[in-house]
Order: C-alpha cells, then sequence, then structure tokens
C-alpha cells in the first residue's frame, strides 16, 4: 500500500468528526435565534411586566388592559386537560404493554391509529372539537370543549411516552414480583408503576407544555378574545393566552403589542414552570438499573 494513501484518513470517518461539529453547528443557530427572540419580546413588552398584567382584565384601552382572564383561563383548560388526559393515557399505555395480546388484530389497529393521530395537526383537532364536542354534544364554547379538544391531541403523546417508560422497567423486575406470589395486577401497581413515574412525568408534562400553547384548536371551537370575567366552572365560556396574545397582536397601535410582548413572557413562565417541574421529577425519582 501507498504511504500517502495510509496517511489519508477513510472518507466514513471524516464523516464521523464532521457530523458532530454540523449537530453542534445546528444547535447553536436555534439557541442564537431563540436568544434573539426572547431578547426582542423581553424588550418589546418590559413596560408592561408588572402585577398590572395579572390584576386588569383586557380593555378597549390599552394602558387599562391586563390578561387576569387570559391567565386564569389556561389555568382552568390545561388543569381539566390534565385531569382528563393523565388516567387515560397512562391506562391506555399499561393496557398495550402489559395485558394486550399483540395477535389480535384490534389491539394492532389500536396501536397503528396512535402513532398516526400523534402526528395529525393540531387544527384537525380543533375541527373536530367543533364538530363533536361543541356542536353534536352540545357542550359549546367552553372550558370543558376546550380541555376535550386538548385531551384528544395531547393524548397519542401521553400514551406513547408512558408506553416508552413502562417498556423501560427491567423485566427481573416483573419476574420477581409474579415469583413472589403477586398477581400481574399488583405488580403494575407496586412494582412498574413506581419504578415508570419519572419518564411518565416527564412526557405528560410535556404534552401539557405543549397544549398550552396551542391557539388554532381553541380559536375554531370559539374560545373568544374579549372576556372581561374569570372562567367559574367546566361550563363557562373561556379565553386562553394564545387566543388572547393572538388578539393583540393582530390590533395596530404599538400598545397592544407591547401587551402582546408581556404576555408571551408570561406564557415562556408558564412554560418553565411545567418543564422545571419535569425536570425536578425526573431527578428526584430516577432510578438507575
Amino acid at each position: 500500500m501507498n504511504t500517502l494513501d495510509a496517511e489519508q484518513p477513510h472518507p466514513a470517518r471524516r464523516a464521523d468528526r464532521l457530523f458532530p461539529r454540523l449537530a453542534m453547528a445546528c444547535v447553536g443557530v436555534g439557541l442564537v435565534v431563540l436568544g434573539a427572540l426572547i431578547v426582542q419580546v423581553l424588550v418589546t413588552g418590559h413596560s408592561r411586566l408588572n402585577l398590572d398584567l395579572l390584576r386588569f382584565f383586557p380593555s378597549s384601552a390599552p394602558e387599562d388592559a391586563g390578561a387576569q382572564s387570559a391567565f386564569f383561563g389556561s389555568v382552568w383548560v390545561i388543569g381539566f386537560t390534565a385531569v382528563l388526559c393523565i388516567p387515560i393515557g397512562v391506562g391506555a399505555a399499561i393496557y398495550l404493554e402489559e395485558f394486550a395480546d399483540h395477535n389480535r388484530w384490534w389491539n394492532r389497529f389500536i396501536e397503528v391509529n396512535i402513532r398516526n393521530l400523534a402526528a395529525v395537526p393540531s387544527i384537525v383537532y380543533g375541527i373536530l372539537g367543533l364538530a363533536l364536542l361543541v356542536r353534536g354534544l352540545h357542550l359549546g364554547q367552553t372550558v370543558i370543549a376546550a380541555a376535550l379538544t386538548l385531551t384528544l391531541m395531547v393524548l397519542p403523546t401521553v400514551i406513547i411516552a408512558s408506553r416508552e417508560a413502562i417498556r423501560a422497567v427491567p423485566g427481573s423486575l416483573r419476574q420477581a414480583s409474579i415469583g413472589l406470589g403477586a398477581t400481574p395486577l399488583q405488580t403494575v401497581r407496586k412494582v412498574v408503576l413506581p419504578a415508570a413515574v419519572p419518564s411518565i412525568a416527564t412526557g405528560v408534562i410535556l404534552a401539557l407544555s405543549r397544549a398550552i400553547g396551542e391557539a388554532a384548536p381553541l380559536i375554531l371551537i370559539g374560545g373568544l378574545s374579549f372576556i372581561t370575567f374569570n372562567p367559574n366552572g367546566p361550563g363557562s365560556a373561556f379565553t386562553v393566552l394564545p387566543i388572547q396574545i393572538f388578539n393583540w397582536i393582530s390590533r395596530p397601535q404599538d400598545e397592544y403589542r407591547n401587551l402582546a410582548a408581556a404576555a408571551i413572557v408570561l406564557l415562556l413562565a408558564m412554560l418553565l414552570v411545567l418543564n422545571g417541574a419535569a425536570i425536578w421529577i425526573r431527578n428526584h425519582y430516577r432510578r438507575n438499573w
């Protein structure tokens, strides 16, 4: 072999060294763009970042306007979404992973549809919510209709994340539990679920983080953009922060754009709280196998 040819790196090795650098460059570009957007929002909305944003309701006078109804509307909608999607999603994941016979056609049909529904655009769920919940079941433009629509949207993500968490629990733990005389249901309740809680909680909170920032499906089902009262139950009319931001950003006055920027910061703070909770739960309950 020629000595010069031996000194030249193999093309595959060059690609192995180049790919991590390209990946880091892509991450760097994304972080720079994200940082620039956050700085722009903070600069635009800093004058309205005070307690008045949460003390006042929307108003036709921008100097008197606030986002109290949108903030509490988001809390109500996401609260009901969590109450609905967590037990249904985790229960479905337990059934599919621990008890379902995968040779049965209906179980395979369910799995294929769950994976397909995870990729459906959010606006399609808005159309479904409008046709089925608002008009079909006559729930109206209410908090519970919004929560059910968002539940349908994030449920595939919750199921997939929960299944992966349950699947990651070592089979030896199940075998040991069965060997000690526990039933399959007791094994799931006492062994599998406690071990899978960190990953399940992380997946659930990240799914809820997606739901809290959605505007398109809620606009379709009739979420209002001007409400001067807070929701007081599942049957109440509502608005949420993404809808309020959309309404303010559509107005020509610069004062409303400042309000929209401040509301964006408030929404980002809510997302950071949810993601911080996911990180804390994951780190607190993590087990190394």
